[in-house]
């Protein structure tokens, strides 16, 4: 069995190499479509709100869900709808 001897040269190359094929992934990922339906957390951490907030937007209707078993369910394109038709505009 032969013995290779690494360099940081090799460990610099192979870390460039790494990187580059991250970057890629995540770009690609970033311009994937979106899921249909989120998840709760999902939806959280969309709009920056915490559970008690994404609560109150179900129970006062501002926010459509569906519920299944236990599991309470977002569409996408609704969330955008919503966000939409409650944006303010600035009047200065």
């Amino acid at each position: 069995m032969a013995t290779e001897i690494i360099t940081t040269d090799d460990l610099y190359e192979f870390k460039t190499q790494l990187f580059g094929e991250l970057k890629k992934l995540f770009t690609e990922n970033s311009q994937a479509t979106p899921k249909k339906y989120l998840k709760s957390a999902e939806v959280m951490e969309m709009l920056q709100v915490s559970p008690g907030t994404l609560q109150n937007l179900r129970i006062n209707g501002t926010l459509p869900y569906t519920k299944i078993g236990g599991i309470i369910l977002y569409e996408y394109e609704e969330i955008l709808r919503v966000l939409k038709e409650n944006r303010v505009e600035n009047s200065c």
